[in-house]
C-alpha cells in the first residue's frame, strides 16, 4: 500500500510539470538598449620614434616646389648693391643731453708785450729785379734775386706779397734804369694803387716810392708797371736796370 502511494506521488508530480510548460506564443517583449556610458580617460603619451633616414638626392630634373620646401645651406655673402637715392630728411629730433666736458688742452704760450710781441709777429721781404727787359705794363713785376724773405710771405715768381698777420706795413721801392720809368705800389681793394713816374732824360733815371698800409689776412701788395708818358724806343730799351721791392711789418 505504501508502494502504491509513492507511485502515485510521482506520477502526480509528473502531470504537473506537463501541465505547467508553456509555448511559443506566451514568451515576454525584449528590453530597450541602455544608455551610452562617460567617454573613458586619454591614454598615456607613446614613446619617440626614431629618427628617419636623410633624403636621398634625386637623380635628373626635381620638381621645383620640392626644392622649395628643402631648406639649403647658407650662400656667401653677395656684393654690396647700389646706394638708393637721398631719402627726405626728416623732421629735427629733441635736444639731446649734454656731453661729458672735454679734457683740458695744453697750455697756451705768451708772446708777451711791446719788443717781444714784436719778436713773435714779424714779416719782412726785398727782392731785386735784374731783368734787361722793360716791364709789362699792367702786369706784377717779377724778381730774379731774394735778398730777405721772413718767414715766406713774399713769391718772387709771382712779385706778389701776401699778408700772413694783419697789421701795419711800409713797402718801398727803388728802380735804376736809362729810360724812363713809371711803377704803381699795388694791392687789394680797398687801397688799389699808388703811382710814381721819372722823366730825367739827361743821366740815369731813378725812381723811389714808399707807402704805409694797413693790411687783412691773405691781402696781396704787388709793383705794376705803367704806360704814361714812355716812348716806344724806351719801352724797347736792353740795357741794365734794376727795380727793389721791400716790405716789413710794422706792429
Amino acid at each position: 500500500m505504501g508502494g502504491y502511494y509513492g507511485l502515485a506521488v510521482l506520477v502526480g508530480v509528473a502531470s504537473l510539470l506537463t501541465t505547467g510548460q508553456c509555448d511559443v506564443s506566451c514568451s515576454g517583449t525584449d528590453g530597450h538598449p541602455g544608455q551610452a556610458g562617460a567617454p573613458g580617460r586619454n591614454g598615456w603619451p607613446g614613446a619617440k620614434g626614431e629618427k628617419g633616414e636623410p633624403a636621398a638626392r634625386a637623380e635628373g630634373p626635381v620638381d621645383a616646389g620640392v626644392l622649395l620646401m628643402l631648406k639649403g645651406e647658407i650662400g656667401s655673402r653677395g656684393l654690396q648693391g647700389a646706394m638708393g637715392p637721398k631719402g627726405y630728411r626728416g623732421d629735427l629730433g629733441p635736444a639731446g643731453r649734454p656731453g661729458n666736458p672735454g679734457r683740458p688742452g695744453a697750455d697756451g704760450k705768451s708772446i708777451g708785450h711791446g719788443q717781444h710781441a714784436l719778436q713773435q709777429a714779424h714779416s719782412a721781404s726785398s727782392a731785386i729785379r735784374t731783368d734787361v727787359s722793360y716791364p709789362r705794363y699792367n702786369q706784377p713785376v717779377t724778381y730774379q734775386n731774394t735778398v730777405v724773405n721772413k718767414p715766406g710771405d713774399f713769391n718772387a715768381a709771382t712779385g706778389h706779397f701776401t699778408c700772413r698777420v694783419p697789421g701795419v706795413y711800409y713797402f718801398t721801392f727803388h728802380s735804376v734804369a736809362k729810360v724812363s720809368m713809371c711803377l704803381y705800389i699795388a694791392t687789394d681793394a680797398p687801397f688799389n694803387k699808388l703811382g710814381f713816374c721819372d722823366y730825367n732824360r739827361n743821366a740815369d733815371q731813378v725812381l723811389s716810392g714808399g707807402v704805409v698800409l694797413q693790411l687783412a689776412a691773405r691781402q696781396k701788395v704787388w709793383l705794376e708797371s705803367f704806360r704814361d708818358q714812355q716812348t716806344d724806343p724806351g719801352v724797347r730799351d736792353t740795357r741794365e736796370k734794376q727795380i727793389i721791392f721791400s716790405g716789413f711789418l710794422l706792429f
